[in-house]
Order: C-alpha cells, then structure tokens, then sequence
C-alpha cells in the first residue's frame, strides 16, 4: 500500500497563518454557515481533503456550534491523505475537549484517514469505517516529503508515538498497531481495522452507522454519556463561504498557478509603468499563493528560487545582459518548481504537467515583453539618430511620389517628398523627421 506520511512543519508562514485564522473566522462568521439550530440532532461535518488550518478552524467551529446546540452527537465524515501536525493536534485537541460525542467516519467508500487522518479518527469517541476504506501510514516526515533524520527524526517519531499510543490507551482501541503505524507506516483496509480493534465498527452508510451506535456509552469531559442517535435528525454543517474559498485555494497547483499569476502581474506593472491595476493584482495573487503554501508541505527553498527567478525577468530590460538574465532566471524558475513540492505524495504534489505547461507559457510570456520592449528602444534609438540627419545631403534610392526610399548617412530611409517627386539617383537633403520617415527635398531647391 502506498505510504502517505504525516507531515511535520512549524515554520514561519504556518505559525502566520495560525494567527490570521482567527480574523478570518470573523469573515467567515459574517458570511454564514450557522444554519438551522435544533436539540439533539446529529451534526455531520465533511472533512475531505487535506489537514490544514482551514479544515481545523472548520471542524472547530462545527464542535462549537453542536454544544451550543445541545446536539446529541457530532459525525465528521473524514477522506484525507493527511496533512500538517499543528492542524492535526488542534483538532485532536477539540475532539477531546468536546462536550459532544464525536464520531469519525472514513467514508465514502473508496476514502482514507491515512498519516494525520490516523490521529483524529484515533481521538474519536467513536471510530467508524465505510466498506472499502483504509486508516493508517502514519510516519513524520518533513515539509519536503523527505524522512527525518538524526535526533530530530528520532524526537518527532517518539513524540508521535506517544500521542497516536495514548489516543488508542484512553479509547481502549489498539496501542500496538498504532505505534506501528508510525514507526513502519503500517495501513490496513476496514476489516482488518475492525479484527485488530483500531476502530469500533463498520458501517455501509451514515444511517447504518447512528443506528449502530446508538446506545453505546462514551466518556466526555463532564461524564459518562449514551448516545441517542437512531432516531435523531441530522444536521448537514458545511464549509460556508470562506472556508470553502480558503479549502479551495488550499491546493498546491492552484497555489503555483496563483503565485505565477501574480508574478506575471507584477512584471507587467514593471515593464509598464503606470497600469497600477496589474501590480495590484499582481501582489493579492501572490500573498494568496503564499497563504495557500503556509497550509501545505511544501520546500520554501522552492518558493524562494521562484521569486528569485522573477527578480531576474524584471532586471532584464533596464541591464544589457545580452539575455543572461533571462536564462538564469528561467533556470531558477525550473529549479523552484521541481523542487516546491517534488518529494510529496501525489496528493501534495504540483503536477509535473502543469509545471512544464506554466514554465512554457512564463518563456513565452518574458520572450514577448522582452521582445516588445527591446523593440520600443531600438526605435526610440532609431528616432533619435534620424533626428541628427536633419541637414544630411543622400541620394533617392528609389522614385518618391512622394513616398519612397532614400540613402542617408550610409542608411536606408523611408521618406517622402516634401516638394513634389523626386526622381530615382537624385540628391536630396533631409528637412524634418516625422516618427522614422524623413522629410526630404531636392538638393538644389535646398540651397536656393
């Protein structure tokens, strides 16, 4: 079975984002997702997807509005590859500290509650599978997808230990097989799960399920309660607006789409001074692609290589680097994205398609602005050196009537006649400049 492995990162952006969260659920608050209130039903959460501060602040707030509801039970339908331990431990913590039953239930079939996910269907008062589905393949590792090594390896897979063991202890389901989970990433299907007592029971479905478990007995912190879930009526409590928006985002390739958007935006306000809408743009993308990353494993040297790489696209027009900015820039930018995500799981990895299909469209993108603007100076440059012809005596290379062709410092205009035709060999002399066109007239009219 595939190995999906807890990941394990506390670094800046994270530790940002924990503190943002909260003036996100204000929004969140403001824009809904209460939804009718009535004692004793059974709440149902859908945490499908990946571990992150926004599915913690999610099943937070479902917790909450249960206890205040009077609920008789809380059911988070869990699908998960995992995710990161700090949005792990705060939803195992609020599944402990529930003054509600909570129950974990891998569904669809088909679902996993692999590395992280192992955790919080542990912590559960009530663990549950659909046909189907599988648990486990727990082992840390670091932000990049790579093993950890050394005495930190050792103190987080100890650590880890510790937490998964004395979730199973205190819910009386399987130490052994949990322990293993983490040290030798060990995954089992729902049957196996069941005879090795890592969860409570199977269920085909959700109404199977309360009908299952209605009766049994759970320990909360106030006290001893039963479960009365056959009869009750169920409370569907969805992500509202922001949370899905933030979910959404959430995903390593909208994440790199959003973050090269926004660079591109950026250079455009660069190479064009004055369009401030794109510049604008251009840093909301990017500071929502960085919000986005801080909820995902990923390897902020890669992020670094692409900004890096982007710095240099923007030098390019004001150093004549002959085009070595540019290919160290594009070097950069093909080394960042390999490396952003590349070590993960196919569940937290940018897709290698995309990758080359955004570098490809970025090429094309720097060749055309670059090529637009090394085109503008060429003719700026030009102007002002048709400029100096003004005076200069040349010879009509081609007929002008009025419009034709002139020899003029060793160079080949375009011109026009300002006093009739010219005829072809003539000599004319230079009376104006009108963009690249020059305004010529024959010699002898010139001089009297």
């Amino acid at each position: 079975m595939k190995k999906t492995s807890l990941r394990y990162c506390k670094s800046p952006a994270a530790r940002l984002i924990r503190l943002l969260l909260p003036l996100i659920t204000l929004l969140a608050s403001a824009c809904g997702g209460g939804g009718d209130t009535q004692p004793g039903a059974v709440h149902l959460l859908t945490a499908d997807g990946t571990v992150n501060p926004v599915m913690a602040r999610y099943i937070d707030r479902g917790i909450d509005n249960a206890e205040d509801d009077g609920a008789s039970a809380v059911v988070i339908q869990l699908d998960t590859p995992g995710g990161l331990v700090n949005s792990m431990n705060d939803i195992v913590e609020r599944i402990l500290s529930s003054e509600v039953p909570v129950i974990v239930y891998v569904s669809p079939s088909g679902a996993h509650a692999a590395s992280a996910g192992t955790f919080i269907t542990m912590a559960a008062h009530v663990a549950a599978m659909a046909d189907a589905t599988r648990i486990g393949a727990a082992t840390p590792v670091d932000s990049s997808g790579q093993d950890i090594e050394g005495s930190l390896g050792n103190k987080v897979t100890n650590d880890a230990v510790a937490l998964i063991t004395g979730l199973a202890e205190q819910r009386g389901r399987n130490a052994e097989w949990a322990e293993s989970a983490v040290r030798e990433a060990a995954a089992v299907n729902e049957r196996e799960a069941l005879d090795l007592n890592v969860i409570d029971l199977i269920a085909p479905n959700l109404t199977a399920l309360l009908t299952a478990v209605d009766g049994r007995q759970v320990e909360l912190p106030s006290g001893t309660v039963a479960l009365r879930t056959a009869d009750a009526p169920t409370i569907s409590r969805d992500m509202n607006f922001v949370e899905n928006f933030l979910d959404i985002i959430s995903d390593p390739n909208i994440a790199f789409i959003l973050l090269n958007i926004g660079m591109i935006a950026i250079l455009i306000e660069l190479y064009s001074p004055g369009l401030i809408a794109p510049g604008v743009l251009g840093v909301v993308f990017v500071a929502v692609a960085l919000f986005s990353f801080g909820t995902l494993p990923v390897n902020w040297l890669g992020v670094a290589f692409i900004g890096i790489a982007f710095v240099l696209f923007a030098l390019e027009p004001f150093i004549d680097s002959h085009g070595l900015l540019s290919l160290s820039g594009l070097a950069f930018l093909i080394a960042g994205s390999l490396v952003l995500t590349g070590g993960n799981s196919p569940d937290f990895r940018v897709s290698p398609w995309l990758i080359w299909s955004v570098i490809g469209v970025i090429t094309a993108c720097i060749a055309l602005f670059i090529g637009i603007l090394l085109k503008g100076r060429r003719r700026r440059l030009a102007q002002t050196e048709a400029e100096e012809l003004i005076g200069r005596v040349g010879l009509a290379h081609s007929a002008l009537e009025p419009y034709g062709r002139v020899y003029v410092a060793g160079e080949e205009w375009s011109a026009v006649a300002e006093d009739g035709s010219i005829q072809q060999g003539e000599a004319i002399v230079v009376r104006a400049v009108e963009g690249l066109t020059l305004k010529v007239a024959r010699r002898e009219s010139s001089t009297g």
